[in-house]
C-alpha cells in the first residue's frame, strides 16, 4: 500500500515514488563560484531553516511486473541518512522485492545502502546497474592515491559494493534497461554519473541524480559548484546542458538532494533579473 505521506507521480505505467533517506550536513563552504553569504541569502529566501542541510532522496519505481529502486541511500554511514530501509517497509515493499537497483553514481550516500553491517547485499534479487566509467573509476588505484585518506575510505565502500554485487552487476549503454526507461550518462560530479529517464504514454520524468546538490542556489547559478565534484568543468557545462533541455522541454525533474518535495520543474528566471538562471518550482500536489 502506498503511504500517502510520500511524494508519487504516475508516468504511464510507472508510478515513481521519492523515499526520503534523511539528512546529512554539508558546509556551504563547499560550494565555489559563489560567495558563502550569497548562497545562504538564496537559502532563507527559500524558505530553509538550515541552509547546510542537504536531504537524500531514493526512487521507488513500480510498473508492470517490476520495482526498481534508484540509490540507497547511506545505510546510516557517519551518523547520516539511513531511513530508506524503513520508508521502503512503509510503502509496503520488503528489499527482496527489489528486481533492479538503478545507481546514479557510487558516493557513500548512494550506495551506502546496498550493504548490511556485515557487507551482505541488502537487496538479494536485486541487478545493480551503474555505467561502466563509474566502476572504472572506483577501482583505479591511482585515482584513489590522488585523494585525501578520509576520501579514500569511499573508494574501498565502492569497491566492497562491486564485489558483493558482481554476479549480478549490468553496465549502462544508453539503451532500455526496461521498456521506457533508459540511462542518461551525466559525467563530471563523478566519471560515469548518470540519470534515469521514464517515457511512458504521453508522460516523462528525468531523474537526475546529483546534478544539484542545493537546488536552489545551484539552480540559480548554474556555475556553482561543489568539492564533491570529480571534475568541476565538466560538471558545470553537464548541469548548464540539462537544465537547459529540462526547462526547453517543460519536463519533470526529480533529484536526489530536491528536498521531500521530490519532483519539480526547473524554470527559466525571467529578464531582466537574470538571464543565465533558474528556479526550482515544486508541484503543489
Amino acid at each position: 500500500m502506498n503511504n500517502p505521506s510520500f511524494a508519487s507521480r504516475q508516468i504511464g505505467d510507472f508510478t515513481v515514488t521519492a523515499l526520503s533517506d534523511g539528512n546529512m550536513a554539508a558546509s556551504l563552504d563547499l560550494l565555489s563560484g559563489i560567495e558563502t553569504a550569497d548562497a545562504a541569502k538564496i537559502q532563507r529566501d527559500a524558505g530553509l531553516a538550515e541552509p547546510g542541510n542537504i536531504h537524500i532522496n531514493c526512487y521507488l519505481i513500480r510498473g508492470p511486473g517490476r520495482t526498481l529502486l534508484v540509490d540507497s541511500g547511506t545505510g546510516g554511514l557517519n551518523n547520516s541518512g539511513g531511513k530508506l530501509g524503513e520508508n521502503l517497509r512503509s510503502a509496503g515493499v520488503a528489499p527482496e522485492d527489489i528486481d533492479t537497483v538503478l545507481l546514479t553514481h557510487a558516493h557513500p550516500d548512494h550506495i551506502g545502502g546496498l550493504l548490511d553491517a556485515q557487507g551482505q547485499p541488502v537487496y538479494p534479487n536485486a541487478e545493480i546497474h551503474i555505467h561502466p566509467l563509474e566502476a572504472q573509476y572506483w577501482r583505479d588505484d591511482s585515482k584513489m592515491m590522488q585523494v585525501a585518506e578520509h576520501r579514500q575510505r569511499n573508494f574501498l565502500l565502492a569497491r566492497r559494493m562491486l564485489t558483493a554485487y558482481a554476479a549480478k552487476l549490468k553496465f549502462l549503454d544508453g539503451a532500455e534497461i526496461v521498456k521506457g526507461i533508459r540511462s542518461v550518462w551525466l559525467p563530471g560530479h563523478t566519471p560515469g554519473h548518470s540519470g534515469y529517464r521514464i517515457d511512458s504514454g504521453e508522460q516523462s520524468l528525468l531523474i537526475w541524480g546529483d546534478i544539484v546538490h542545493f537546488p536552489h542556489i545551484q539552480s540559480a547559478q548554474p556555475g556553482v559548484s561543489i568539492a564533491f565534484d570529480c571534475d568541476p568543468v565538466q560538471a558545470e557545462n553537464t548541469r548548464k546542458t540539462i537544465m537547459a533541455q529540462v526547462a526547453r522541454e517543460k519536463l519533470l525533474v526529480a533529484g536526489m538532494h530536491f528536498g521531500e518535495p521530490g519532483f519539480a520543474h526547473i524554470v527559466p528566471v525571467t529578464p531582466p533579473d537574470n538571464t543565465d538562471g533558474y528556479h526550482v518550482a515544486y508541484p503543489k500536489s
